[in-house]
This record gives structure tokens, sequence and C-alpha cells, in this order.
């Protein structure tokens, strides 16, 4: 009984982890960058922009299990920015609208590798949307306390 009891616990538990993390990012599913940039607006918090390749990408999937998943991470991103993932799958299929957006994105930010990380805040002109670059990161620190002391070096120029 106390076995299943403790099972069933950590079921839930991790259950309620993985969403917590997965309902902090945008665009897994669907284009969402202008639900992004409209929360980056009233939050007045950056936009981070993961550029991966969730299925294929050794690198990118070492940075979600070393760092994204951690709870320092879930916490300090929930406080300080607004989480958009622009995934390359190259085994799993994602709709062709979400696909035309991760590519003008990539295209926007010349990413040529992954993971790659861009912090930006959107600024909105007559109806256009204009992206401030405070810079980027990659996979390197692979732990969540170091990875989070870069990107507060480049948050600070916000």
């Amino acid at each position: 009984m106390k076995k299943l009891i403790l099972l069933l616990f950590t079921i839930v538990s991790f259950t309620s982890f993985s969403q917590l993390i997965e309902g902090n990012w945008l665009n897994t599913e669907k284009p969402e960058m202008n639900k992004a940039i409209e929360i980056s607006q009233k939050t007045n918090k950056p936009i981070m922009l993961f550029f991966t390749g969730s299925d294929w990408c050794s690198w990118c999937i070492k940075l979600q299990k070393a760092v994204f998943s951690k709870p320092d991470f879930v916490k300090w991103a929930t406080k300080n920015v607004v989480l958009v993932e622009l995934d390359f799958p190259r085994r799993t299929k994602i709709s062709e609208e979400l696909t035309a957006q991760n590519r003008n994105l990539q295209q926007m930010f010349g990413v040529r590798g992954y993971p790659t990380v861009w912090f930006v805040t959107p600024e909105v002109t007559d109806g256009k949307v204009n992206f401030k670059k405070l810079g980027s990161q990659g996979a390197s620190p692979l732990d969540a306390k170091g990875w989070i002391a870069g990107a507060n070096k480049i948050l600070e120029q916000k």
C-alpha cells in the first residue's frame, strides 16, 4: 500500500512539474509570437527565443535536461522572461504555419546552429514589430546556475 501511494505521489508530482515547465513555453504547437509580444509588453519582460531541434539536436536535449527542466530555471524564467520555443524537428511533424513562422524568425536572427537562445524586447510602432536584440547564448554552461548567470548578464542591457 505504501509503495502504491508513493508511486502515485511521484507520478502526480512529475506530471505537475512537467505541466509547469511545458505550460510556461509558448509556440510549442501553434504560432504564438503575437501572444508572446503582448505578454512581453504587458509585463515588461523580454522574450527568450529558444531555437531548437527538439528531436535530433543532442545539445538542445542536454540543455533542456540540464537547465530548462530545473526548478531554479523555472523560477528564474517565470520572474524574468517570456519563453518561446522555435522548433525545427526532423521526425516530429509541426504545422506549416508554425514552420513558416519559425523559419522567418530563424532568418531574422541569423541562427545557424542549435541550440541558440536570443533575448529580445519587442518594439511596436504603427502596428509593426521590431525586436531589440539584447544578446544570445548557447548551451554553455550546462548547469542551471551558470546558464542563468550568463542570461542575467545579457538581460542587464534591457
